[in-house]
């Protein structure tokens, strides 16, 4: 059946936009879903969408290049740094036995060595979908952790280098001259990606500013171009899509321009990839064959089997511990991107056959569900390197970074219904620390600077900063207002921040129900991202000086958690209110257990708070949002993170425990935010307690 271009597109933004949501409504991944849907409506199905189809063909291999991009966008660099000598060793270990072990098993099923080898480096690569189960748990900065993580830039490199020389040797005669050609042809074209671009990045994104437009097009013509390049000199486009994303890793960081780059991709163009994946799957040819089953068993077989056996020899090479070796090893099984991406590439090349197509394909499927599932079991009871009291209990602690200076506190004003709460908030903070609040009215600019319009905003900005000096004063707290025009609001707010080298900023918003972006408007969003010190976003039902209890629900006691106690401690000194650490194990936690944990944190609260009025409560709950909810009813504010989410290839859906809270709970919440320093910088800081194995049903905070 043959569609105009407008319909079929139609068709794949409905399937993109339905067929996961169904998938993980039944607790099955949502990529499983899009690979169905090209199977349903392709040629083995209802005949709506042809392999054949240029429209599928161009938004297909769009997405092909942008899930390599991303791949290499999502590797840590500064993470590989620090542990790149085993790293490499883990890395080589976990690259080489399952390339052996693939060769071998294409050997059997009688390919040829050049297609027996491309099968091995299948088996090479593996994808972190476990990263966001590590994160959740705080168990990144163990060891072993830390090496699978900077193993995977050297598993997915190796891998594509593999696929490189093995395409160039089917399309070409093979000659030793040939092969020296290509392999300086990728060593010059890597370093001009890597290091040009990289310095290309820095350069542009340092005179554009805030023109996250022109970046977010600059990462996007680094892409292609870098496609393009690898074809230039007879490699596949995947491979300069993924060294793009390694040469532009640290020019765009964690921001915004990111944030818009890894969206576009993940809900537009790598999910079409993933139908278009589904249109090539042979059902029937899969169940008539008893040898494409055999094959698929075979290669299931060999890439669990291999990958179980790289770990076991680190373990057996750097003395990890039976669990640190079997979170190595789960870390390391799943194959998404570059596998799939590699496998398509050999099969359109001629290579592979269909039966390695859907072998593959399976594992996929199989090692995307096994792998997070051991790693949620293994990882949970991973120690961490303890800190000392004193590296914990630095400038972390605090919201300045030099305790010599006051702390300052930018409120913006813009709402006369929330100023008094918000400046009364500030100046509990205030009091407490020794410092000044800065009342910030944002006026954004105008085309014409005597515009009426532009007028009326700022006679009301001075209204709210005259009525702010009114409450500090009642407040007995020193106040500077200031008023600033902009190009935006949240624009304002970042550069007036920085500028007054703020602590803190106290930002409000109103009770709203509904989906994320009403919950996180525009403004709070962008200041979130580039605000250079936390942010307190506040839902303020009452007076703070009527505060006398507050819950703090945490998930472990890092220092991120930590920050999150001291901002709810310095509002109990101020009212003499009592401080409530909750935290949510599983249901099925042992009595035993429960007092264990409890004594745990208590210890180190203590150790962090002596003067503290904080009571710890361990809870066993299946529901994480109502045995919130429940506690909260008992208090008069809730202090919640609010963390970022980290994007990951295939993640369609992520649970957010924060949302729901703060959709149905009746007292006041905060909601403390930080900056993306302040993220990445504690998301390799130490863990400070040890994770027991029953919280490993533990939701996200």
């Amino acid at each position: 059946m043959h569609l105009e271009p407008i319909v079929s597109f139609a068709i794949l933004l409905t399937v993109i936009l339905i067929v996961p949501l169904l998938f993980e409504r039944i607790k099955l991944p949502g990529l499983l879903g899009l690979l169905i849907a090209g199977l349903v409506l392709g040629p083995q199905g209802l005949h709506l969408f042809q392999n054949e189809s240029e429209t599928l063909k161009l938004l297909s291999g769009i997405g092909l290049i942008y899930l390599m991009f991303v791949a290499g966008l999502e590797i840590d660099i500064e993470q590989f740094q620090a542990t790149k000598h085993r790293s490499i060793g883990f890395g080589s270990l976990t690259f080489l036995v399952p390339l052996i072990v693939g060769t071998i098993v294409g050997r059997m099923f009688g390919f040829g060595w050049n297609a027996s080898i491309l099968i091995g480096s299948l088996f090479a690569s593996h994808t972190l979908l476990a990263y966001p189960i590590i994160s959740r748990l705080g168990v990144i900065n163990n060891e072993a952790v830390t090496v699978t993580i900077g193993a995977t830039i050297f598993t997915d490199i190796g891998s594509l280098l593999v696929l490189a020389i093995c395409v160039a040797i089917h399309q070409g005669e093979f000659s030793a001259f040939n092969l020296v050609k290509l392999l300086l042809g990728l060593i010059i074209y890597s370093a001009v990606i890597l290091f040009g671009f990289k310095w290309l990045g820095h350069e542009f994104f340092r005179r554009t500013g805030d023109q996250e437009g022109n970046q977010f097009l600059f990462v996007l013509l680094v892409v292609f171009v870098s496609a393009l390049g690898a074809e230039v000199i007879g490699v596949e486009k995947i491979v300069g899509a993924f060294l793009a994303g390694l040469a532009v890793n640290e020019v765009i960081g964690s921001g915004p321009v990111k944030e818009k780059v890894v969206f576009v991709g993940n809900v537009l163009f790598i999910p079409i990839f993933f139908v278009d994946l589904g249109l090539l799957i042979d059902i029937r040819g899969f169940v008539s064959s008893l040898s494409s089953i055999w094959l698929t068993l075979a290669i299931l077989v060999g890439l669990i089997s291999s990958k179980f056996g790289a770990a076991l020899l680190a373990k057996l090479a750097y003395r990890y511990s039976w669990r640190e070796m079997i979170t190595m090893w789960s870390l390391s099984l799943p194959q998404v991107a570059a596998t799939l991406a590699a496998t398509l590439v050999g099969y359109r090349a001629g290579l592979l056959t269909e039966n390695v197509l859907n072998g593959v394909i399976v594992l996929m499927i199989v090692t995307a569900t096994l792998g997070p599932l051991i790693t949620s079991r293994s990882a949970a009871g991973l120690t961490i390197p303890d800190t000392t009291p004193d590296e914990a209990t630095g400038s972390m602690l605090g919201w300045k970074d030099d305790p010599a200076t006051s702390l300052t506190v930018v409120v913006p004003v813009h709402n006369p219904e929330t100023e008094r709460n918000l400046i009364e908030m500030a100046s509990l903070l205030v009091r407490r620390e020794s410092g000044k609040v800065v009342p910030l009215a944002v006026t954004p600019t105008h085309i014409h600077m005597d515009s009426p319009e532009l007028e009326k905003n700022l006679q009301q900005s001075k209204i709210l900063l005259s009525q702010s000096v009114e409450l500090g004063q009642e407040f007995g707290v020193e106040v500077e207002p200031l008023a600033r025009i902009d190009q935006g609001i949240a624009q304002g707010i970042s550069h007036a921040s920085r500028e007054q080298e703020a602590s803190l900023i106290v930002m409000g918003w109103g009770r709203t129900t509904g989906i994320r972006a009403r919950l996180f408007g525009s403004v709070i969003d962008s200041v979130l991202w580039a605000s250079h010190c936390p942010v307190a976003v506040t839902r303020l039902l009452d007076s703070p000086s009527n505060i006398r209890r507050i819950l703090v629900p945490i998930e472990n006691l890092n220092q991120e958690a930590v920050r999150i106690l001291r901002f709810a401690e310095i509002l109990a000194d101020a009212n003499q209110a009592e401080v409530t650490l909750l935290h949510i194990c599983d249901r099925r936690t042992t009595p035993a257990r429960i007092a264990w944990m409890e004594s745990q944190l208590d210890l180190l609260v203590s150790r962090h708070f002596p003067q503290n009025r904080t009571s710890i409560k361990v809870l066993p709950a299946d529901n994480v949002v109502n045995a919130i909810l429940k506690a909260s009813q008992l208090c008069e504010l809730v202090v919640l993170r609010s963390r970022r989410r980290r994007l990951n290839i295939g993640e369609v859906a992520v649970s957010d425990v924060t949302t729901e809270v703060v959709r149905q709970i009746q007292c006041s919440v905060v909601l403390l935010g930080e900056p993306q320093g302040y993220q990445e910088g504690s998301r390799r800081s130490r863990v400070l307690i040890k994770k027991s194995s029953s919280t490993q049903n533990l939701q996200r905070i």
